[in-house]
């Protein structure tokens, strides 16, 4: 067992040391969200009229109903960004000294997903705390019981980038697939507009918006930001880290060459 501890410690250090170096990468990670808060949060609000968003009484505005949905472009952004930095220790060769140890590939996986969530967890707290300096909270238990929340849909997210990294052989190539995957996942999602209001406009923008999984990891965010417990969004939100973990183990298996073919 300690030798599984201490490459966990290793590596999730690793990746906090790596994260305190790159200053750049948590302002962008700030001020992504906070654009969204205090700017276009107006114009959206202005456009779709909501003062109110049904069916979630306890949101008295658009600003305080996003913030969970920003929380999640937090987690999205920076699973994505981790997992860029595994395709640059593949070039570099940093990455096949790390996987020819003697531990289980699927723990060593796990270890650098356990290090990008962390940071993803910190992050979104301090977006959380910066949005509460504008004045948009949500109730004080709240704070604590987002913490599991923003835990699996970190890991759920973070695996969906370990995965595509084990397919994506090139630097260059993997910025594409994250805009790719990004910005459609953050839109057709209920990050920014309830579903409800999507059905309003098309019912298979809908049915895809519903079948998202970063749907279901903002709405676990959104009810647990108030107290709550979406079972739904909790299920499919397991169950869709499961799959994403399973998938990127089964893409890094050096039996299938998938991280060793070249480019």
């Amino acid at each position: 067992m300690k030798p599984y501890l201490v490459s966990l410690y290793a590596i999730v250090l690793r990746e906090a040391l790596r994260f305190v170096h790159q200053r750049e990468r948590f302002i962008a990670a700030l001020v992504r969200p906070l654009v969204w808060l205090l700017v276009f949060a107006a114009g959206f609000r202005a456009a779709l009229g909501i003062s109110i968003i049904a069916p979630y009484e306890t949101y008295i505005t658009y600003e305080t109903y996003i913030v969970p949905g920003l929380c999640g472009m937090i987690l999205l952004f920076n699973g994505m960004q981790s997992s860029l930095s595994l395709v640059y220790d593949r070039e570099m060769g940093s990455m096949k000294l790390l996987l020819n140890s003697p531990l289980p590939r699927w723990w060593l996986l796990v270890c650098k997903l356990a290090g990008s969530t962390a940071i993803s967890i910190l992050q979104a707290y301090a977006f959380l705390a910066i949005a509460a300096g504008f004045g948009v909270t949500a109730p004080a238990v709240g704070y604590l019981t987002v913490l599991p929340a923003l835990l699996i849909a970190g890991l759920m997210l973070g695996a969906l980038g370990l995965l595509l990294s084990s397919f994506v052989k090139q630097l260059e190539n993997f910025a594409g697939v994250m805009n790719f995957v990004i910005f459609p996942m953050f839109f057709l999602s209920s990050a920014l507009y309830p579903l409800w209001k999507m059905a309003e406009s098309s019912e298979l923008l809908h049915a895809i918006c519903a079948l998202n999984p970063f749907t279901h990891a903002v709405e676990l965010i959104r009810f647990a930001l108030y107290g709550q417990v979406n079972l739904t969004a909790l299920a499919w939100t397991v169950l869709a880290a499961a799959v994403f973990i399973g998938c990127a183990v089964w893409g890094y298996d050096p039996a299938r060459g998938r991280p060793g073919r070249k480019g």
